[in-house]
Formats: structure tokens, sequence, C-alpha cells
């Protein structure tokens, strides 16, 4: 059997839409059965955006962010300010008290200045260079004790001599003998003289 030749009067079949075929002369946009080859189709976009967001500033993932060169610099300043800590057996934890007059504190006072120390530096070295030197120290403080000891040794006598006068001026003006007159200005002389020599002995240690 044989087909009938077709001239250019013969309508040509109508093309199947759902075909293939049909897709591919009508749409002329739908994408070829055959599958694409590996790498086609790569957003390049795409790829050069996830590029980008990896190399700004934010961290990577696994890695940490590293501090920046001015708070290293700020952090090596703050640790070079810091005092070295010393050891124990070194540091001064016990504070003693201690109370003075006005006078004595004023002392002092201007002593800590003409040093360039303050009050309390001053008190520190002060008592340590005493208790480094305690032959001298020991020395000083019993001479100032004896002089003390004579002065109110002094005072004592003093009071007695002027008892012992009063006595005799009522004796005096009673009309009578007061025999105990001159063993009463002999003591005040001797109690006398007790008190300049300790009071100059005093005033010579404390201006040394």
């Amino acid at each position: 059997m044989t087909n009938p030749t077709q001239n250019g009067t013969t309508p040509e079949p109508a093309p199947d839409s759902n075909s293939v075929s049909g897709r591919a002369s009508w749409g002329g946009s739908v994408a070829s059965a055959d599958p694409a080859p590996e790498g086609a189709g790569v957003d390049l976009h795409r790829g050069a955006q996830v590029q980008e967001a990896s190399t700004e500033g934010g961290s990577k993932p696994g890695q940490e962010e590293k501090p920046t060169a001015r708070r290293s610099r700020r952090e090596r300043a703050d640790r070079a300010r810091q005092r070295p800590r010393q050891p124990r057996e070194k540091k001064r934890l016990h504070q003693p008290n201690t109370r003075f007059n006005d006078d004595e504190f004023a002392s002092i006072t201007s002593a800590a200045a003409r040093c360039n120390l303050s009050v309390a530096g001053f008190l520190a070295r002060s008592a340590l260079a005493a208790a480094r030197d305690l032959d001298r120290t020991r020395a000083q403080i019993t001479d100032e004790r004896d002089l003390i000891t004579a002065l109110f040794d002094s005072r004592r006598k003093l009071g007695w001599a002027g008892s012992n006068l009063n006595q005799a001026v009522k004796a005096l003006n009673s009309g009578s003998t007061a025999p105990q007159l001159e063993a009463a200005i002999a003591a005040v002389h001797h109690a006398a003289e007790s008190v300049r020599d300790a009071s100059a002995r005093l005033i010579e240690q404390r201006t040394a």
C-alpha cells in the first residue's frame, strides 16, 4: 500500500501540545530533554555573593575573632602600669595605731615634710631605723627616762620643801623659833638645781 504523496496543498497534522517535540517547537523556551552537562546552570551571581560574605569582617566558621591591634596595645599598656605583686613576707599587713598631742604631731609633720615623706612613711622609716640600732635607741630612751625621773623627783622635793617653809613661816609669825627653816631652804635650793639640770638636758636632747 502506497502512501499518498504530500503536496503543498495537503495540510500537516497538528502537533500534540503534550509531546516534548510540540513544547519545543511551539514554546521555544522549554529546556531540552537531554540532561545538562556537569557544571552547567550554576548561578554565578549567587556564588559571588557567597564568596563576598565569607571574606567580610565576620568570623568564619571554626575560627575565633582575633583582638584588634588597638585593643592589644591598650591591654599591654594596662599591664605595664600595674605594680608588680610583692611576696607575702614583704607586704606590710600590720598597721599599729599611735597617738600624739598637737606639739608632737606638728613636729612629726614638719620632719616628714623636710624628708619628702608622708607622715605614715616617716613614722615607719623612723621606727625601723630605731629598731635596727637598739643600742643607740635604748640609750636615748633610758636617758630620757632618767631625765623624766629626775624631774618628778625634783618636783617631789620641791613640794616637801614648800610644806616645810610654810610651817617655818607660821612658827615665826607666832613668835617661836623655826629650827627646820635652814633645812627647808637647803632642800629648796637642791631641788631647784635638779630641776634646772634636768630641764637643760631634756631640751638639749629634744633639739639635737
